[in-house]
């Protein structure tokens, strides 16, 4: 294969290590924070009764927290997420990844889903929100009214999926929501971003962040191509 576009640290400092999986135990949890720090990643997207827990232990890493709200369904109420993004920021988060309310998405109320994003948006004051719709349960007009929702709102970022819906981050879904939202929203592409070649195929398509619990194989990968060597050992954090 042919040498990447970007270089590993370049890649690392794009990744949002997920550590979301409700079985996860401490260890689980605590192993995932190294591998997050020894790579050297821009943060870690964590479950909201975690924050605390790893911004105390990545203290001087240089590797951010971030976690999500009224995950993995969007459902609760607007109140309910306003609520738990005081939390998580109060515990420490950096960044807030939210979900949309699907639901009311797909009913076409879009007003209803604007007001309930600008809502997080406005507790978050300055601290980034990256809004997920979902995209494998939207068709392409439902993902084009949520990205414009959420620029409409503040967002700093739309984002493709949880990982937990049954599909994830496509090229067509990708680019679809690029061109919809202007130059200052950024795009992150997760669920099934397990490879390095996903992760240059989705950045040359515009994504600027990845959530994936692969990072170690992506980034071992990309040192590789890079010193034309074979791949270290790598550490398989399973699935996002």
């Amino acid at each position: 294969m042919s040498a990447p576009t970007l270089t590993a640290a370049e890649i690392a400092g794009m990744i949002d290590h997920a550590i979301l999986k409700p079985e996860l135990t401490r260890d689980d949890v605590d192993a995932q924070l190294d591998t997050a720090a020894r790579y050297g990643i821009f943060s870690v997207c964590v479950r909201p009764g975690d924050v605390a827990h790893a911004v105390a232990r990545l203290a001087g890493s240089g590797v951010a927290v971030g976690t999500v709200i009224g995950f993995p369904h969007g459902t609760t109420s607007t109140a309910a997420k306003v609520a738990e993004s005081r939390q998580a920021l109060a515990d420490g988060a950096a960044e807030l990844d939210m979900v949309v309310n699907i639901g009311l998405l797909r009913s076409g109320l879009t007003d209803d889903v604007e007001a309930d994003i600008r809502a997080v948006v406005e507790a978050a004051g300055e601290h980034v929100v990256k809004v997920i719709l979902e995209t494998a349960f939207l068709t392409d007009d439902e993902i084009v009214a949520g990205c414009e929702a959420a620029e409409r709102a503040g967002a700093a970022f739309v984002k493709t999926s949880t990982g937990f819906a049954g599909g994830g981050a496509t090229p067509e879904h990708v680019a679809l929501m690029r061109r919809t939202v202007g130059p200052s929203v950024q795009v992150k592409a997760s669920g099934g971003v397990r490879d390095l070649d996903t992760v240059l195929a989705f950045h040359a398509a515009g994504v600027t962040r990845f959530g994936t619990s692969g990072t170690a194989t992506i980034l071992d990968d990309a040192a590789a191509r890079e010193t034309g060597s074979d791949a270290a050992a790598r550490v398989d954090t399973g699935s996002y």
